[in-house]
């Protein structure tokens, strides 16, 4: 149906992945407390501009692990020139220019399709790699007060990449995928409160694994591994037995003024009324696919069936167990 590194989900686990999604979403939306809850949901567009992704630094770095809207690629366009140019025995286009053997029609025509590529590359779109993209661009050119400040985002999204980097690892199984879910948290702040928010955000990523009951460990990333905006990230590995290792569920990272230069997003201090760039910071809350592996890798009885988290059971209706 689709190829490579895509997954259906049937039955009681696409009845799972539903439910972790509102879970998570549950604990984050939640009323705020000094260290969960609070965010905001929202039900963002899958389908950005360049713009949008530029701001949040997808662009113009990882623009090979991007899928985008088609446009007429060079070979696409030479095909259908080719498809309506009369018949010669020199089939060579720039003879027939050369020679003038278009008519007016036909020129028209060719006119028309590198007018149609033009506008398609000027109008093109991108499928969102993270709910970061939308969430942070809320904030774009505007000049928000600061005792609205924090704001706080959350959204469950589907998330496509092409994991053009990729080839040969994680080939099986459901780790690695072009097309997966995730919850997104966002926070835009001062620059006076953005670490004790990047906690607050770690921490909120954090207590999903927690009342799920998987072992996890949190690791603060080197400057080399680190995201091309970020100035402090945390990543978030849950353990996986049938790997016999940790893998990264949740990245958090904050991105200090960074990203807000390229959307041009301000806060107006209170102090002195002056618009000053806010602090950007986003964090998993957590991958869903990722957690939904962790669950039946954990929970694997002996006898095969998969128990369900007690946190989990209400949103799977009473359900306790998963039988093959």
């Amino acid at each position: 149906v689709s190829g490579a590194r895509f997954v259906f989900l049937k039955g009681a686990l696409a009845r799972m992945e539903r439910a972790l999604a509102s879970f998570m979403l549950d604990i984050h939306t939640a009323p705020a407390t000094e260290k969960l809850g609070g965010y905001t949901e929202v039900n963002p567009p899958l389908l950005v501009r360049d713009t949008g992704m530029y701001g949040t630094t997808q662009l113009p770095k990882f623009e090979a692990d991007l899928f985008q809207t088609a446009n007429i690629g060079f070979d696409e366009l030479l095909e259908k020139i080719v498809a309506v140019l009369p018949e010669r025995d020199n089939n060579s286009i720039v003879d027939f220019v050369k020679k003038k053997h278009l008519d007016e029609n036909l020129r028209r025509r060719l006119q028309d399709l590198y007018l149609q590529n033009a506008m398609r590359d000027q109008n093109r779109l991108f499928l969102i790699p993270t709910a970061e993209v939308p969430l942070t661009n809320l904030a774009r050119e505007q000049i928000i007060d600061e005792d609205k400040l924090p704001q706080r985002y959350t959204a469950a999204t589907p998330c496509f990449r092409s994991e053009a980097g990729s080839a040969g690892r994680d080939t099986r199984g459901m780790i690695r995928q072009h097309q997966f879910t995730k919850v997104e948290l966002v926070s835009i702040t001062t620059p006076e409160t953005a670490l004790a928010e990047h906690e607050r955000m770690t921490g909120a990523a954090q207590t999903i694994l927690e009342k799920l009951g998987l072992p996890y460990r949190t690791v603060l990333l080197c400057t080399g591994d680190m995201g091309f905006a970020s100035q402090k990230t945390y990543d978030i590995e849950v353990w996986l037995p049938g790997q016999n290792a940790y893998r990264e569920i949740s990245s958090c990272s904050v991105c200090g003024d960074f990203q807000a230069r390229r959307m041009d997003a301000r806060y107006r201090a209170k102090s002195d009324g002056k618009p000053r760039f806010v602090h950007t910071l986003n964090g998993s809350g957590l991958a869903v696919g990722r957690t939904l592996v962790a669950i039946l890798e954990n929970y694997q009885q002996p006898d095969g069936s998969i128990r369900i988290p007690d946190a989990l059971q209400p949103y799977m209706g009473g359900q306790t167990t998963i039988t093959k």
